[in-house]
């Protein structure tokens, strides 16, 4: 099952939301997943992915953007864990940041 599936899996059964709606450049927002939603999301994605999310925020707009973020976490943190050392470290941040979010640290 591909990660699309997955997550349309979990959006189906978790949001109630119809399968034919869900489509990879779907809007979360205007599917009612709102940005709480988003987040709840999330928390569903680590425990069926197997996956730690980083602590900064990220801008997932569309179905497809969750689509592309899981499977770089897949690949980023699959891969340091079979490197052999055992330790996963959060995956360097790539997606864009979300407006007005804070990471603490300075430029």
């Amino acid at each position: 099952m591909t990660t699309y599936e997955r997550l349309k899996q979990i959006l189906v059964s978790e949001y109630q939301l119809a399968p034919e709606k869900l489509t990879p450049d779907a809007r979360l927002e205007e599917l009612g997943v709102d940005s709480l939603g988003v987040m709840e999301l999330l928390f569903q994605v680590e425990d069926e992915f197997d996956i730690r999310l980083p602590s900064d925020q990220v801008e997932l707009p569309t179905i497809g953007d969750v689509v592309d973020y899981i499977d770089r976490l897949v690949a980023e943190q699959h891969a340091e864990t079979s490197s052999g050392s055992g330790i996963v470290q959060p995956p360097a941040q790539s997606v864009q940041k979300t407006a007005g979010a804070s990471s603490g640290r300075t430029a």
